[in-house]
C-alpha cells in the first residue's frame, strides 16, 4: 500500500499496521531513539555506564527467558526466538534510559523517557507483524468496537434440508429481505456432563439463519490457540466477515460457526483432553454438540459437522476429529502440534495422567491413527512456509492422516506462526468446509 492510497483512507483504525508505511515509520523511528538513547558524552558513559546498560538489558533478558519459558513455561514449545529478541531490544531502551537519566535535567528525562517509549513502540510493531494479531487498528480495539449480544434465534416451524444428493444450495432460494450480514453473538455453553468451566462461547449465524423458511445449516466449531479466548476467531480472526463474504456469493448461506472454550482461562492448557487437568473432550463432544442441538436448528450427522482449529487449537481439533468421529466427520487443523503436549512428553503425561502413559497413546491422535482406519473423515492441514517449528510437525501429522485413510490435503500458506496465517487460511478454507459439509456442491 502505497503512502498515498493510505492517505486517502480517512479513518486511522483502518490504516495497515503490519505492512505499508506506518511499521517502516515505527521502525525507523524506533531505531534511530535507541541510537540516540545510547550514544552520550564524556568517558564515563562510554567506558562504565553504557556497558552496564548493555550487561543490564542482557541479565534481565535472560532471567524473563529463564522465568517464563523455564518456571512459568506458559507456551509448550518455548517463547519464539523473534519475540526474546525483541522484548530484549525493548529492556536495552529502558536500561539506557535508567543509566543516564539521573545526570538529565527534567525536561531531558521527559525526552529521554519518550525514546525509550518509541523503542518500546517498536519492539511491539515487530512482534505483532510476526503474529499477525492486529493487521489494523480496527482489529486491535475489536475488543470495543464489535457489538454482540445475546443469543437471539427463536426456532421456527418451517425448515429446508437437502435431499439425497443434493447439496443445500440446489435447493435454497434466499427471500428478498434477507439480511447482508449474520450476526454474533455471546453466550454460556455449561459443561453438564463434563463439569468443565467454561467460559462464555461466540457463535456466528450467517444471514440465512434469520430467514423463514430456515435452512438447516452445517456446524463448524472452531478452538482458538494457547494463550487465548474463545472470542479471537472474531476478534483477530475475523471468521465473520470472511463467513459474510462467502454468503453473500451464496444466496447467505455460510456454515453456522460456534467458537467454545477449551482453556477455561487465557493461559490455561488442559490438552483437549479428558484428564486430571480437565475434561475438555467430553466439553467439546458432548456438552457443546448437545447445547447445539438444544438451542440451534441445524443439520445433523457427522456428515454435516466439522471441527477447526490453529495452534493448539487445530491440534486439539484433530484429537476430537479421531477420538469423537460419530461427532464431527471433517478436520481443519491449521499449525497444530505433532500431539498435546504440556512441553515434554514426560511432563505431558504426569500432569495429564499420573505418569500413566498407556491412557496418553490411548488418546493421542498419531497413536489413535496408528490403531484405527478413518475412510469417513475429511481433513485439511495448513501451515506457515515459514513456520520452523510447527511445519515439520505437520508434515509428519499429513503422512499419519493419510495413513489413516482420511480424504486429505496439505496446504502451505505464506508467512510463519499466528494470526498471519490463520486469518487468511481460515478465508481461504471456507469454501472447502462448505464442500465437505454438504452445503455447497
Amino acid at each position: 500500500m502505497t503512502t498515498l492510497t493510505l492517505a486517502t483512507r480517512w479513518n486511522p483504525i483502518d490504516w495497515p499496521l503490519t505492512d505499508g508505511p506506518i511499521p517502516h515509520a515505527v521502525f525507523v523511528a524506533g531505531w534511530a531513539a535507541l541510537f540516540a538513547l545510547a550514544v552520550g558524552r564524556g568517558r564515563s558513559w562510554w567506558r562504565f555506564r553504557l556497558p552496564a546498560a548493555l550487561i543490564t538489558a542482557a541479565a534481565l533478558s535472560l532471567l524473563l527467558d529463564v522465568v517464563v519459558d523455564g518456571w512459568w513455561h506458559p507456551f509448550p514449545e518455548g517463547t519464539p526466538r523473534y519475540v526474546t529478541w525483541w522484548i530484549a531490544v525493548a529492556l536495552l531502551g529502558f536500561c539506557l534510559v535508567g543509566y543516564r537519566v539521573r545526570r538529565l535535567t527534567w525536561p531531558r528525562r521527559g525526552i529521554a523517557l519518550g525514546l525509550s517509549g518509541l523503542v518500546l513502540l517498536m519492539a511491539a510493531s515487530e512482534v505483532n507483524i510476526g503474529f499477525g494479531q492486529f493487521p489494523s487498528g480496527r482489529v486491535m480495539l475489536a475488543p470495543w468496537l464489535t457489538r454482540t449480544e445475546g443469543l437471539i434465534a427463536p426456532k421456527v416451524e418451517q425448515t429446508v434440508a437437502a435431499p439425497p444428493g443434493k447439496v443445500l444450495d440446489e435447493v435454497w432460494r434466499p427471500p428478498a429481505d434477507l439480511p447482508a450480514k449474520g450476526t454474533v453473538s455471546v453466550v454460556p455453553i455449561p459443561g453438564l456432563r463434563s463439569n468443565f468451566r467454561a467460559r462464555d462461547a461466540y457463535v456466528y449465524l450467517p444471514p440465512a439463519y434469520q430467514a423463514t423458511p430456515r435452512p438447516l445449516l452445517p456446524v463448524i466449531v472452531m478452538i482458538a490457540g494457547q494463550p487465548g479466548v474463545p472470542g479471537d476467531w472474531v476478534l483477530a480472526g475475523q471468521i465473520n466477515e470472511a463467513m459474510d463474504a462467502f454468503a453473500a456469493r451464496h444466496g447467505g448461506l455460510a456454515p453456522i460457526v460456534v467458537m467454545p472454550d477449551q482453556l477455561g482461562s487465557t493461559w490455561a492448557n488442559t490438552l483437549c483432553l479428558d484428564s486430571k487437568i480437565a475434561k475438555t473432550q467430553t466439553y467439546l463432544a458432548v456438552d457443546v454438540p448437545k447445547w447445539i442441538h438444544q438451542n440451534l436448528q441445524t443439520a445433523t450427522g457427522r456428515a454435516t459437522w466439522a471441527i477447526g482449529g490453529a495452534s493448539m487449537g487445530g491440534t486439539c481439533a484433530l484429537q476430537l476429529g479421531v477420538n469423537a468421529p460419530d461427532v464431527y466427520g471433517t478436520v481443519l487443523d491449521m499449525s497444530g502440534q505433532l500431539e498435546p503436549t504440556l512441553g515434554t512428553r514426560e511432563e505431558t503425561v504426569k500432569a495429564a495422567f499420573g505418569g500413566d502413559g498407556k491412557k496418553f497413546d490411548a488418546v493421542d491422535p498419531l497413536q489413535v491413527m496408528a490403531r484405527r482406519k478413518f475412510p469417513d473423515t475429511n481433513a485439511a492441514l495448513m501451515v506457515g512456509e515459514t513456520d520452523g517449528e510447527f511445519r515439520p510437525q505437520m508434515e509428519k501429522v499429513y503422512q499419519a492422516v493419510q495413513a489413516a485413510g482420511m480424504k486429505a490435503k496439505f496446504e502451505l500458506m505464506p508467512g510463519g506462526h499466528g494470526w498471519v496465517v490463520f486469518r487468511p487460511g481460515i478465508a481461504q478454507q471456507i469454501p472447502w468446509l462448505a464442500q465437505q459439509t454438504g452445503l455447497t456442491r
